[in-house]
């Protein structure tokens, strides 16, 4: 097939670089890195009041633009260029995909035109201490009392967990395995028996934390579908969320290109640019390479899920897989072209070299999906 933009779409990458460019620097970075939040709050309201990056898969029933998936995956190839700090990625790849999945009228009215305006921040409270992605490994538990829940549970490794206005926490029906009795709950983050801390991390671009549910009380209203039956949901909203990072790792793996080239250019040894030496062609030629494989597998997983291929698993697994392993090989090369200074604080090589090993595992590593992909495909 040929993959090609609309002259909509272009624009949107157009205006998302050049608003980057000014908002998004090496200096901003680093000074959203130093906050307490992790992130711009005045770049926040920026993005959702200006830009309406916040609504462009929110329906235009809930006030938001309606778009597609494409256009998440265009924009945020030019957010992960930036190494931009904000919880966009966990509020509408995590939290507003599981109520658009899963959510009654009703809940969708409620909690989308807060996210469609920058208003709300959402995320999923899904990993635990063990740090895997799958529904098996689910040990937080849910009782009915009355005609309430009752939430029991900690989770780790929360993306923008410690400022999420809603959480969305899986847990399981005391008693069950696997996928069985996995529901979905929406609870507020000041709700009661609910604690949270900001965890220490290696990419201080994307923040983490850890979630404590003591006997949470959330109403029948909280349940976001049918009781007992979200493994689907929660594995449809990690596939569109898979191919979110995915996106994003093209973005980086490319800056990491293009840092890699101008230095290359740039600093002289023996009389020459380092970039004449045969060996550091070799190198940025195989980064090229990987650069332009990961794009075609980020693009065509997200025109899947914006037509709804019921290949969407498989795809995304694959994207994920190849997308993680093309940034952290061309972020570990460009340390290698840059030399010494390349892990200095001047640089943003470094940068990039923790959200592509954080990135690796996030969502699941390559050696998880690239065993979904074979399944999928039954090998």
């Amino acid at each position: 097939m040929r993959f090609a933009f609309t002259a909509e779409q272009e624009e949107l990458r157009r205006s998302a670089r050049a608003f980057l460019e000014k908002y998004s620097s090496s200096e901003r970075v680093r000074a959203a890195m130093a906050t307490e939040r992790g992130y711009d709050e005045d770049v926040w309201r920026r993005i959702g009041g200006e830009l309406g990056w916040t609504a462009i898969t929110i329906p235009e029933d809930c006030l938001g633009l309606g778009l597609g998936y494409v256009e998440i995956v265009a924009l945020l190839e030019e957010t992960g260029r930036a190494l931009l700090c904000s919880p966009f990625l966990s509020t509408i790849t995590l939290g507003a995909n599981a109520v658009l999945e899963a959510g009654s009228d009703a809940q969708r009215q409620e909690i989308l035109p807060g996210i469609a305006a920058g208003k709300t921040t959402a995320t999923l409270a899904h990993t635990e201490s063990g740090g895997r992605w799958d529904t098996g490994t689910i040990t937080a538990t849910f009782r009915k009392d009355g005609d309430d829940f009752i939430v029991d549970g900690v989770k780790t490794f929360v993306p923008d967990g410690h400022t999420a206005d809603l959480l969305i926490v899986t847990a399981r029906r005391e008693g069950t395995i696997g996928d069985e009795g996995v529901s979905l709950f929406i609870v507020p983050a000041g709700s009661t028996g609910v604690s949270r801390r900001a965890l220490p991390t290696m990419d201080q671009t994307r923040r983490q934390a850890e979630i404590r549910l003591d006997s949470v009380r959330v109403p029948a209203g909280a349940l976001l579908g049918e009781e007992g039956r979200g493994a689907p949901t929660l594995l449809r909203t990690l596939d569109l969320a898979a191919i979110a990072i995915a996106a994003e790792q093209v973005g980086g793996a490319q800056k990491c290109l293009d840092m890699t080239v101008q230095y290359a250019k740039d600093r002289v040894q023996f009389g020459r640019p380092i970039g004449a030496f045969q060996a550091i062609k070799h190198k940025c030629a195989d980064m090229l390479l990987r650069v332009e494989s990961a794009r075609s597998a980020a693009y065509y997983a997200g025109w899947a899920a914006s037509v709804g291929d019921p290949d969407l698993p498989a795809l995304a697994s694959l994207a994920k897989a190849y997308c993680s392993d093309a940034y952290f090989h061309c972020a570990a090369e460009s340390i290698q072209i840059h030399g010494g200074v390349g892990f200095t604080w001047e640089y943003d090589v470094h940068l990039h070299f923790k959200r592509a090993r954080s990135t690796e595992a996030f969502l699941g590593t390559p050696s998880y999906h690239r065993e979904r992909v074979a399944r999928a495909i039954g090998i």
